[in-house]
């Protein structure tokens, strides 16, 4: 889980305007951190099935949120899914 300090600085380099902290960019980079974060623990704790099971269920549902914003703005989320570098 992201700290508040970190969550906030992702908040605010995705940020579409000056209030958002719920658009679908925002919450593709959060969950993108989150799963950087998970991915980096279970490198060194193999055995943590319940960490394994949170990670998939946030890539699944970044890769939902991914889904609309193409079906929403293809351009955003090619832009998007660039500076994050995911598929």
């Amino acid at each position: 889980m992201l700290d508040k300090k970190a969550k906030e600085k992702v908040i605010k380099k995705y940020a579409t305007h000056e209030a958002d902290t719920g658009s679908a960019q925002v919450q593709i980079a959060i969950l993108t951190e989150e799963v950087k974060e998970l991915t980096k623990h279970l490198q060194t704790h193999k055995k943590d099935n319940s960490s394994r099971r949170g990670l998939i269920r946030k890539v699944n549902e970044r890769h939902k949120l991914v889904r609309y914003l193409m079906r929403e703005d293809r351009k955003a989320a090619e832009e998007l899914k660039e500076a994050l570098k995911i598929k």
